[in-house]
């Protein structure tokens, strides 16, 4: 398990620069948990990006706890379910926002042969 404290220095953005994410983490987990993270990273980078390398660290059928901004929220329930992640909870109260989500262990359903790529 890695936790990082609140109260130690944020070395996330340094890591995201170089590209070191899967360098320097272990390679994925079961259960993510978030505090205001999304909305202090979609200030500096893009946020299907922060969205994308989540998905790339998390397991199939793990869980990710999100609490933040509603607008933030709002965003990253739409971009799960568009991913087709199962959504547990939804909490939007004053500056109490939290979603629950499970990723999912989905496949295309059909498979499309492309003749050639331009």
């Amino acid at each position: 398990m890695w936790l990082v404290s609140i109260d130690t220095p944020d070395t996330l953005p340094i890591i995201y620069e170089r590209h070191l994410f899967g360098i320097t983490y272990p390679r994925s987990y079961d259960f993510l948990h978030v505090d205001y993270l999304f909305s202090r990273l979609k200030k500096m980078y893009n946020f299907q990006v922060i969205v994308a390398k989540t998905d790339q660290i998390l397991r199939p059928e793990s869980t990710l706890i999100v609490r933040d901004t509603a607008e933030v929220i709002n965003e990253l329930e739409s971009m799960v379910k568009s991913m087709n992640w199962e959504v547990c909870i939804t909490y939007i109260k004053e500056n109490e926002d939290f979603l629950g989500v499970r990723k999912s262990t989905w496949w295309p359903t059909k498979i499309v042969t492309l003749e050639y790529v331009v």
